[in-house]
């Protein structure tokens, strides 16, 4: 599923694509807009759902860069109807770069947030967990996307891991223990996070937020495999080399003299 995607450009070297999923989710986003208030209520939906992804790419630029820093090779930066996905050529095995990496990217949104509530400020009667309507306007656009931003950045901290938070966990476990032992505490942790996301999903009928949390369970139990077949491969050939260089050299076969 992952591979039905296609290539847009690259932004310092790193390929940014798109699931053919995402365009789908555009031209429903953009029906619903036409439906609603017809070719104004379609611009305002499709300029709503582009200036979101562009902070989604942004998040994710911040892993990216931060990556490149410190000599991660970064491949392609995915973006999905649920998010964004940057890819790695390996994951960071010092815990302090996988952190700092980890914290790059809900700062970015932190950081977006900031400038706009500076700018623009908040409307009167906000609340967080309130996502009232905005006036079609600028001041309201930009209200809207500090708002997103806020929940973006605060989301990606959720310990569900392989999100942000759960690997932020994994990093700060991986002072203390194993790299294996850490990712299996952190994902343990997230499929916790996850079941609880998805029966409040299923008992309030917030069904993309169940598929979201049972996707990430998924994902981060395929990513603990991974994980630990790794591990079990390196460890094996440790053994291999260890059993290779202890092994004491063959005795000479003793010289015959006449």
């Amino acid at each position: 599923m992952l591979g039905w995607s296609f290539k847009l450009f690259r932004i310092r070297g790193i390929q940014l694509a798109v699931h053919f999923t995402f365009v789908l989710l555009l031209a429903y986003v953009a029906k619903e807009g036409w439906a609603e208030d017809g070719l104004n209520g379609l611009l305002w939906s499709v300029a709503t759902i582009l200036a979101f992804f562009t902070c989604v790419v942004l998040h994710e630029l911040g892993h990216s860069f931060t990556a490149i820093h410190y000599g991660v090779g970064v491949r392609r930066i995915l973006l999905m109807p649920i998010g964004g996905m940057a890819e790695f050529d390996s994951i960071p095995r010092r815990p302090r770069h996988e952190l700092m990496i980890t914290i790059a990217g809900p700062a970015v949104n932190f950081v977006i947030a900031t400038i706009l509530g500076l700018a623009v400020g908040l409307p009167d009667g906000w609340s967080f967990w309130s996502f009232a309507d905005y006036p079609a306007n600028g001041t309201g656009f930009a209200q809207m996307l500090l708002h997103w931003n806020l929940w973006m950045g605060c989301f990606n901290l959720l310990p569900s891991f392989p999100m942000d938070g759960g690997r932020i966990l994994r990093a700060l476990l991986a002072m203390k223990f194993d790299y294996l032992r850490a990712t299996f505490w952190a994902a343990t942790v997230g499929k916790f996070v996850c079941g609880l996301g998805v029966i409040y999903g299923l008992v309030f009928h917030h069904t993309m937020t169940a598929v979201l949390f049972g996707f990430i369970f998924v994902v981060g139990e395929l990513e603990y495999r991974a994980v630990k077949r790794r591990e079990l491969e390196d460890a094996y050939w440790r053994e291999m080399m260890l059993r290779a260089y202890a092994t004491p050299p063959a005795q000479e076969p003793p010289i015959l003299t006449s």
